[in-house]
């Protein structure tokens, strides 16, 4: 048996997403039962509808940016009850066994690949959807525990946009003595700005325009200057320890390796339609990476989560209904969204 969910679907890359229902799986004694609260709004949600990752396995029901309640657990879960407060990011499964899953890195998983919370096909067989739907059944070992002091809708986006910027601030070491900067403040820029200052690294903000300058101290950047302005490059030469760059078209590669010191690291986390091209001088010239990250593991995602907690650190949201999810989309495209949509839950009916 299955059950049937009220959802919102995408079904082709050119139509308006629309209401559907679709079929999730009966809980097993390993799976919980969230009854979606809020559900985010990632870039990544329109790339996957529109086909600009590759054909997408319509209809798809997209949201990887979960955060609800638990209103049922399996006789076998151990560390959710009825109740608590939970959230589903990026992904459902992965094999558990190749080397990547068991250093905790499922999202990398070397053996069948992790499955995706949405657009991919589940263990037992079914297609997978996502957050904009009224609840999801998930595996408790892919569902994280949201802090209690942190309001559902301000968690939603934690769990794409928070651990996409917080993994890579910690693999390459943010913290106090550390000089970051953040191109482009969206929807991952201003976690990123929130969570680099809130490790103690000095911020700085690299952004096309001024325009969002007043937010982005606001947030925590400790200085913001403008791309566009090719005086920037020049000053802020040899100026940082790591740069995460957000912005997936339109970004001076090599400029921005250029402003990276000695074994500096830039960190690619949005992903191009086109494929990017630069010289590789700034590379060797200062023994520099460029690297990418990827979302981040089961447990360090847990880990994110509880650091928010404790600096009590959410997204900033802008609250819609389903019925608003286009307009949202096109809005996203415009980049006129401070800084993230979140669905109210509760509007997905039959």
């Amino acid at each position: 048996m299955t059950l049937s969910v009220p959802a919102y679907a995408a079904f082709s890359p050119t139509e308006p997403l629309r209401p559907a229902v679709v079929q999730r799986r009966e809980p097993g004694p390993k799976d919980i039962v969230i009854d979606i609260v809020w559900a985010g709004i990632c870039h990544s949600d329109i790339h996957t509808v529109r086909n600009h990752w590759g054909p997408a396995s319509f209809p798809v029901v997209p949201g990887h940016e979960i955060a609800g309640i638990v209103t049922q657990v399996g006789s076998e879960v151990e560390k959710f009850a009825v109740g608590d407060h939970a959230g589903v990011g990026c992904m459902v499964g992965s094999c558990g066994e190749c080397p990547d899953c068991k250093a905790g890195e499922e999202q990398y998983c070397s053996g069948t690949g992790m499955i995706g919370t949405y657009n991919a096909v589940g263990k037992d067989g079914l297609a997978t959807y996502g957050g904009y739907s009224d609840l999801i059944v998930v595996d408790e070992g892919f569902a994280l525990k949201v802090p209690a002091n942190l309001p559902l809708d301000q968690v939603a986006p934690l769990l794409c946009a928070g651990i996409t910027t917080y993994s890579p601030l910690r693999h390459w070491g943010a913290g106090p003595g550390t000089r970051v900067g953040v191109v482009g403040l969206g929807g991952l820029g201003h976690m990123a700005v929130k969570l680099a200052d809130a490790m103690g690294s000095e911020v700085t903000v690299l952004s096309q325009s001024l325009r969002k300058q007043e937010d982005g101290f606001t947030l925590g950047a400790d200085h913001y200057y403008a791309t566009s302005d090719k005086a920037t490059f020049q000053q802020l030469a040899r100026s940082f320890d790591l740069i995460l760059n957000t912005v997936s078209d339109g970004v001076d590669i090599a400029g921005l390796l250029n402003l990276l010191d000695r074994d500096g690291t830039l960190v690619q986390l949005g992903l191009p339609e086109h494929p990017l091209s630069f010289s590789p001088s700034p590379l060797v010239m200062g023994r520099r990476r460029w690297a990418g990250s990827l979302i981040g593991g089961i447990a360090e995602t847990q880990e994110m989560l509880d650091f928010c907690g404790e600096k009590g650190i959410g997204s900033e949201v802008e609250r819609i209904e389903s019925s608003q999810i286009n307009e949202a989309y096109e809005r996203v495209l415009k980049s006129d969204v401070r800084y993230r949509f979140v669905i109210d839950g509760s509007t997905f009916t039959a």
